[in-house]
């Protein structure tokens, strides 16, 4: 049996995660990560820092970070405290709770480390990896409370052919998420104007900012073929899906939402204040998807069937 109360917190964990990727993501499209100087946690060497568009985007993200990792360390406080009652009914949420807590502490560890050492393009892509990592695991814990709402969540055999396709799925993802951030911290997104060719060609010139964002397209591509294939094995193999059906059909459905996205990214690339909504919508939807993904990734491990 799961609380209201912690319910709420699990959920207020979810919101607050998302709005820690979410700013990020601003901080990095309107260049404020300079904002605060090379100070951490002051900003400029003051609590309050003073009054500029810059320092206080970067700094209203670090107090939104600082105040998440309250709540994360509460939700999993909680949980660990009823596993020790109960290991078997909350083990699986304290590995929710746990990675969200471990990786919300890497997140801020790599973002403090990028405003004292500034980092190359390549490794600050992976901070936005981190946060998504940490975003899912609240995500999942949210599910858990849900699905667990009037006692433990309900038990199905899934077909074990699925979860290796998840998994290939999810990592695959993960490298496409990755190229996404890898372009936004190198400005590269201009590197090919128009949709769905680039520069008035159907393959461009493979190099520089234009090879980056070409690539990315293709792979986008790629990732809306592998689910579409996911989808279609899951509901084949499962005789129904055995209740990851309707997962994956949301997953296809985002996936192809998140191309037309991008699309309407590159045409407002020339308009600073549309080009920054889009690309925060552009993020809140792949973080979404790559949410969903996990939960049937690891719903299809743990109720996989046995071997005959």
């Amino acid at each position: 049996m799961v609380t209201g109360r912690f319910r709420a917190l699990a959920v207020a964990a979810c919101i607050g995660m998302l709005l820690v990727l979410l700013g990020g993501a601003l901080v990095t499209n309107t260049d404020s990560g300079r904002g605060c100087g090379d100070d951490w946690p002051l900003c400029h060497g003051k609590f309050i820092p003073a009054y500029t568009i810059e320092s206080m985007i970067e700094y209203s993200h670090r107090l939104i970070t600082g105040f998440e990792g309250l709540l994360v360390f509460a939700a999993f406080l909680f949980i660990f405290m009823r596993f020790r009652k109960d290991r078997t009914g909350f083990k699986e949420p304290l590995f929710y709770a746990g990675g969200a807590l471990l990786f919300t502490v890497i997140q801020a560890l790599m973002g403090a480390a990028a405003v004292m050492w500034p980092q190359s393009p390549p490794i600050m892509a992976i901070h936005f990896g981190i946060s998504l990592i940490a975003f899912a695991s609240t995500l999942l814990l949210v599910i858990w409370t849900f699905r667990a709402k009037n006692g433990p969540p309900e038990v199905f055999k899934v077909p074990r052919s699925i979860f290796p396709r998840v998994l290939a799925t999810a990592v695959y993802s993960y490298v496409v998420v990755y190229l996404g951030a890898f372009i936004r911290h190198t400005d590269s997104g201009g590197g090919c104007l128009g949709w769905p060719l680039c520069n008035g060609e159907f393959v461009p010139e493979i190099n520089g900012a234009t090879g980056a964002v070409f690539i990315h397209r293709v792979a986008a591509l790629l990732l809306a073929i592998s689910l579409a294939g996911l989808f279609l094995h899951i509901r084949k193999v499962s005789q129904g899906g055995a209740g990851l059906t309707k997962p994956a059909a949301w997953t296809l459905g985002l996936v192809v939402t998140q191309i037309f996205s991008g699309a309407l990214l590159t045409a407002t690339i020339s308009n600073s204040e549309w080009f920054l909504f889009t690309n925060l919508l552009h993020n809140l939807i792949v973080t979404g998807l790559f949410g969903l993904l996990m939960d049937i990734l690891v719903r299809s491990w743990r109720l996989r069937e046995e071997r005959s």
